[in-house]
């Protein structure tokens, strides 16, 4: 069995999230405490009690989803054991997740991860006034459909392709008008379903440029090393060997589609039939067998899944 290890991004929060873990392992609690320390903020009794709405606010959502996937595979390699290189082909995380990937990954310390993602959350909800963007998730058509959709509903406003997760899953996020009119569109070209997001920001869109440009410089003063493992980036949906691609590619992700179907199926394609998600939820693992049904996926959150992937391991 050949496995890719993948790490959920922004939406899979929830109050509660990591306390299991926090409660079971000491290797746990200390990336929580280092993750708090870094901040400046206790994060982890947010993650752990709430209030929904704060953790929720991006600023917060990224850091502690990225803390709770690294507190998982902390347990794996320290008391579990777990070489990653031995364990897994490759690497991928949604979007923010591809920070926790390159933690795992030895590129980043988790440190200054937590501090990126900080910024990285505060860059990406500054970057449009409340209310002026929108996003939409287009079910039931393809990815070249929701292209054209797009295209024909922005109107001189932006309507980009933001997250083509899975077969006929594929969202838009743009100006509000734009997204509007791309879910009016959808419907009448055959979409099984056109809803918009309740989210903070127009996310992976042009109109994130602010965000992008502010990644830019904060990543260019960190030290990276090659990640142990080869990460397919989210916007190539390539294998990623060497820490010098890195910044380019983590900047341009701010605005860019996260090509996340065709990352699975090259991962597919090159010998990876089981995808292990670490952290917050089953959002990935569930589009495993959406996207190509001779590939399997499981979801590690707490100890209970952490000793049964042992056993697998």
């Amino acid at each position: 069995m050949a496995r890719a290890f993948v790490f959920p991004g922004q939406g899979s929060q929830a109050v509660g999230m990591g306390s299991a873990l926090a409660e079971a392992s000491p290797a746990a609690r200390e990336v929580f405490e280092e993750v708090d320390d870094a901040l400046g903020q206790s994060l982890s009794r947010l993650m752990f009690e709430g209030p929904g709405d704060e953790l929720t606010l991006t600023e917060n959502a990224q850091p502690a989803l990225m803390a709770h996937s690294m507190a998982v595979f902390r347990v794996l390699e320290r008391e579990g054991g777990v070489s990653l290189p031995a364990s897994c082909l490759y690497l991928a995380g949604h979007s923010l997740g591809e920070y926790s990937a390159l933690t795992a990954a030895g590129s980043f310390r988790l440190a200054d991860t937590a501090r990126l993602l900080k910024l990285r959350g505060q860059a990406m909800q500054g970057a449009v006034p409340v209310g002026a963007g929108a996003m939409a998730a287009l079910l039931g058509l393809d990815f070249e459909q929701v292209e054209e959709v797009a295209r024909d509903a922005a109107e001189g406003d932006v309507c980009d392709p933001a997250n083509d997760n899975a077969p006929g899953q594929v969202v838009v996020s743009g100006d509000r008008a734009a997204v509007e009119r791309a879910v009016a569109l959808a419907k009448a070209r055959g979409a099984r379903r056109a809803i918009l997001l309740d989210v903070s920001a127009p996310f992976h869109c042009s109109l994130l440029q602010p965000a992008a440009d502010a990644m830019a410089e904060v990543l260019d003063a960190v030290d990276m090393q090659d990640p142990s493992v080869p990460l397919v980036a989210n916007v190539t949906a390539q294998p990623v060997e060497s820490a010098a691609g890195l910044p380019d590619l983590l900047v341009r992700q701010v605005t860019a589609t996260v090509r996340w179907r065709e990352s699975m199926m090259f991962m597919r394609d090159n010998n990876v039939d089981r995808v292990v998600e670490l952290g917050t939820g089953k959002v990935l693992s569930g589009l495993v067998r959406r996207i190509d049904r001779e590939m399997s996926g499981v979801a590690v959150e707490g100890p209970d899944d952490i000793e049964a992937l042992l056993k697998e391991l």
